[in-house]
């Protein structure tokens, strides 16, 4: 993956900033992110799908193969279930030199409800193999990375594709899955980043050996260099993010508010474990309180949390940081990597504060 300097932005950078987005950071406001506010990232094109010819192949090692359609999906047994999604390169544009690759700063994220088939039915139904080790998911977009042209596909093993809360998701907040996120059918792994969440799918494949493939073999790793095989990417370290009190000043985002009593509010989540503890920090991570935690919407959705602060004139740099069950802390600083993944430093919102 080139390198960027953090002096200035490419047009490769511009080019995908402009198909993609993230999330304003007041909608943290949401428990349920609106559909449009949710974070995006697509790696190739969009595919047109058409419903009524669209079909989900279920083959490889299994007693059973199964070709379903659409409404064959919607006929099993449904289950939904809030999960955060955030895209493992969230916060690659803050490294330095910066990765080149979607500069995403802090708001790839969102949290949806999502609807549809537990994956696990449909496997058991196919039969898995006894030597099966792992199950391949393929999608309808193709395109060209790292110089191989390959369909976008991930995959799981088996003892994670099992897992109850795996979903076929069909709909999205109530809705059908609109086609940038994934029409007509796409995968749910709760806990895991968002590129493990293949869109658009088309066939599940049962293998007997660990899948290769560009998107799983090579990209989504955590490595020093090109060279390097890293560590392969999978569960959302823990993160909190704070709706940026005040008013906006347009070009920088600084902070503006007048003293006295605010309300510090954000959301916060973790794939390792539930999250038990958020702090905040008014003078940039020096000093710590401890903030009050509402009930998390699922085992696999964000918190929210509150902080009462006392703002007092001057500036401020505030920063929130989450903990969750297994002991994993946000760090206050990231220590660089190649691919720019797992960013998961502290949030730094720089506040002014008047005396009315």
């Amino acid at each position: 993956m080139p390198i960027a300097s953090n002096s200035g932005i490419t047009m490769e950078e511009l080019q995908l900033g402009g198909r993609n987005h993230s999330l304003p950071l007041e909608g943290l406001k949401h428990a349920i992110t609106p559909i449009g506010m949710h974070y995006l990232l697509t790696h190739f094109d969009i595919p047109l799908v058409e419903a009524e010819t669209w079909r989900l192949e279920i083959g490889g090692l299994v007693a059973k193969p199964l070709s379903l359609s659409l409404d064959d999906v919607k006929a099993r047994p449904a289950r939904t279930l809030p999960v955060t999604l955030e895209c493992a390169g969230n916060g690659r544009a803050l490294l330095e030199p910066r990765p080149l690759s979607q500069p995403w700063l802090e708001g790839a994220v969102g949290t949806a409800e999502w609807t549809g088939t537990q994956l696990a039915l449909v496997l058991e139904e196919a039969g898995l193999a006894p030597e099966a080790v792992e199950v391949v998911f393929t999608g309808l977009d193709r395109g060209i990375q790292g110089e191989v042209e390959h369909a976008y596909e991930r995959s799981l093993p088996v003892a994670e594709a099992l897992r109850d809360e795996m979903l076929l998701a069909y709909e999205i907040n109530g809705q059908p899955l609109p086609p940038q996120h994934g029409f007509p059918l796409r995968l749910i792994v709760p806990g895991w980043y968002g590129m493990t969440h293949v869109k658009w799918l088309r066939s599940i494949t049962a293998v007997d050996e660990p899948f290769t493939g560009y998107q799983q073999g090579t990209a989504y790793h955590v490595r020093d260099s090109e060279e390097e095989q890293g560590e392969p990417v999978t569960r959302i370290r823990p993160r909190s993010l704070m709706v940026p009190p005040g008013i906006p000043e347009f070009l920088s985002r600084t902070r503006f508010l007048p003293a006295g009593p605010c309300l510090l509010e954000g959301r916060a989540w973790s794939g390792w474990a539930p999250v038990e503890r958020v702090e905040v920090s008014a003078n940039g991570g020096e000093t710590w309180s401890e903030a009050a935690l509402d009930e998390p919407l699922s085992d696999f959705a964000w918190r929210r949390w509150t902080y009462e602060w006392d703002a007092a004139p001057g500036e401020y740099e505030l920063c929130c940081r989450a903990t969750d069950q297994a002991g994993n802390v946000q760090p206050l600083g990231q220590e660089w990597n190649y691919d720019g993944v797992c960013n998961n430093s502290v949030q730094r919102v720089k506040v002014v504060v008047s005396e009315s």
